[in-house]
């Protein structure tokens, strides 16, 4: 039979009673401990729920990441919270905080996230990571006395890598780089020198891998997907697709199905994908509460496959379902049923592939 790969991109929408402890704790009403062990219960059961989907690749569903960009920086004491700010299409935003002082050093690696999963299950575990280039916007434009810019990427790319490199080694199935900033980056520099600059300092992390480990390596990018929202769907996916692929990675995983003009975009994606890559399309709308059905997901795998390699292709979710810690836009059910309607989606489609 054809065989069509489908994976997770990563965050669940965390049960109710998380949520209430997560603000909990940060009004200091509760401790650490508590805390540590409903992360520990949703986790768990996040997991068996993605196992029932049937699944054959999970995550931990992100439930104890404070979200998907700073967990890195858990009891990181240099920052102030006046970073970078990003707007969304519905007039929310998010803002990023600023370092003040170096060194940088990550605090938490995503590591910890993966041997927790793996305590509550056998299925192999995938396992995100945030962009070297999304962390760069850490650091501020009026520089830091003391520790330079090219010092801080320094810094930055070696524990960038070693996030990376600690997945791999203590058995994570792949590992998935976020680059949800990537179409964002056009918005904010239409020359596309950010843009470049970005994969060039993303590269320089990818670098530090052989071929061989590359392959477990893949690139996230969507148009940012928070409370039912984008930050940049309104630039052109095919602006940024011949730069995406100049990544050094083995796998990519695209935002798709909430796309309007898709036809452009699988031309584009099959002009510009190398031999050596693997296409993951999105198959789920995240933002859409509609839940897809099995057919309808066959159906854009078999529309794809008319213009991709079906060796080359394979399926995931737009983006992740929570991202941020507090959101809450999303129903749990309906992640699990988005994510079920991907597998057997997927699993249709090879069967007709296949005849």
């Amino acid at each position: 039979m054809m065989k069509i790969l489908t994976e997770p991109i990563g965050s669940i929408p965390r049960p109710a009673y998380l949520q209430q402890a997560m603000s909990a704790f940060g009004a200091g009403q509760i401790k650490a401990e508590e805390l540590n062990k409903l992360f520990d219960q949703a986790t768990q059961e996040t997991i068996k729920e993605l196992e029932t989907t049937g699944s054959p690749v999970i995550s931990d569903g992100e439930q104890s990441k404070p979200s998907f960009v700073t967990y890195p920086l858990q009891g990181f004491k240099n920052f102030t919270p006046d970073g970078v700010v990003i707007p969304f299409a519905d007039g929310h935003t998010r803002q990023l905080p600023k370092l003040t002082a170096g060194p940088f050093r990550y605090t938490t690696f995503a590591n910890s996230y993966l041997q927790k999963a793996k305590q509550f299950s056998s299925l192999p575990i995938k396992q995100a990571v945030i962009s070297c280039s999304a962390m760069s916007l850490l650091y501020p434009q009026e520089g830091i006395d003391g520790y330079s810019r090219e010092q801080f990427l320094t810094d930055l790319v070696n524990d960038a890598a070693y996030d990376i490199r600690t997945c791999l080694n203590n058995g994570a199935y792949n590992v998935q780089i976020d680059f949800t900033e990537a179409r964002l980056a056009i918005k904010l520099d239409p020359s596309k020198q950010l843009l470049s600059a970005f994969i060039d300092l993303n590269n320089q992390v990818l670098d530090k891998f052989t071929a061989e480990e590359q392959k477990r390596i893949g690139i996230h990018t969507c148009p940012g997907g928070d409370h039912d929202s984008t930050h940049s769907a309104d630039i052109p996916y095919t602006e940024l697709l011949p730069l995406l692929f100049k990544l050094h990675a083995g796998n990519f995983y695209l935002e798709y199905a909430a796309e309007k003009d898709k036809k452009t975009i699988l031309e584009s994606i099959k002009a510009n994908l190398k031999p050596n890559q693997h296409v993951f399309l999105g198959v789920t709308n995240v933002l859409d509460p509609r839940v897809e059905t099995a057919e309808q997901v066959s159906d854009l795998i078999l529309e794809a496959a008319q213009v991709i390699p079906v060796q080359q292709l394979g399926t995931t979710d737009d983006c992740g379902f929570s991202p941020f810690g507090d959101d809450t836009s999303t129903a749990r059910e309906i992640a699990f049923s988005k994510i079920r309607s991907r597998v057997d989606g997927t699993r249709l489609a090879e069967k007709i592939l296949s005849n």
